[in-house]
């Protein structure tokens, strides 16, 4: 198998995050690449040139995050990461959802931030802030109810806050969330974690 995917995205972490978390890393290929440049291989699986793409054993070419995970979750043979049914299924997937929300609304400031000054919308990122901030405190306000042991929940929440971190340091967000700051302390320290912190190299 190959992964298309970039150090900086927090979509690609947390595909990377479940691949060495269930042993998978090794059966896969990971190759780095810049969606915004013209890759023809990358385009030729995935015609929106967007990354995670996975392309499988059999040549399949799937994208994106979420259905990455859900595929390679049922290739290895310990505990499944996504409950395959019932409310523990729903509940690992509707954090995924929410931590995935997150991350759109921080990646959207980020490409707003790139335009020049006279077309940035300040209106759209405060929108954007707001919608992260709230979902944060949600979170935090909810840590206690996060799908146990382990689960694609605790690896979306764990790439949406490193991003954070990366890209957005400024909304400060371990200050408004003290025991989510507590709870990221503890998990970037997993080796899954430090495998896949992301930087600009």
């Amino acid at each position: 198998m190959k992964l298309y995917y970039s150090k900086t995205s927090p979509y690609s972490r947390k595909v990377r995050l479940l691949l060495y978390e269930t042993g998978l890393a090794s059966t896969v290929a990971m190759l780095p690449c810049n969606p915004f440049e013209e890759n023809p291989e990358l385009i030729a699986a995935n015609p929106l040139s967007k990354i995670p793409t996975l392309i499988t054993g059999d040549q399949t070419a799937l994208y994106d995050s979420p259905v990455i995970c859900e595929y390679l979750d049922t290739l290895h043979p310990t505990a499944r990461l996504i409950p395959p049914v019932g409310e523990a299924r729903w509940s690992v997937l509707r954090w995924q959802a929410l931590c995935d929300g997150i991350l759109d609304a921080s990646y959207n400031i980020v490409m707003e931030r790139r335009r020049p000054d006279n077309e940035r919308s300040a209106t759209w990122i405060a929108q954007w802030e707001t919608q992260i901030l709230r979902a944060l405190q949600y979170c935090e306000e909810n840590l206690g109810i996060l799908p146990a042991p382990l689960s694609l929940a605790q690896l979306a929440l764990g790439a949406t806050l490193g991003y954070l971190d990366f890209r957005l340091a400024e909304l400060n967000w371990r200050t408004h969330c003290p025991a989510l700051n507590d709870w990221f302390e503890d998990f970037s320290l997993r080796e899954s974690m430090l495998k896949t912190k992301p930087d600009d190299a």
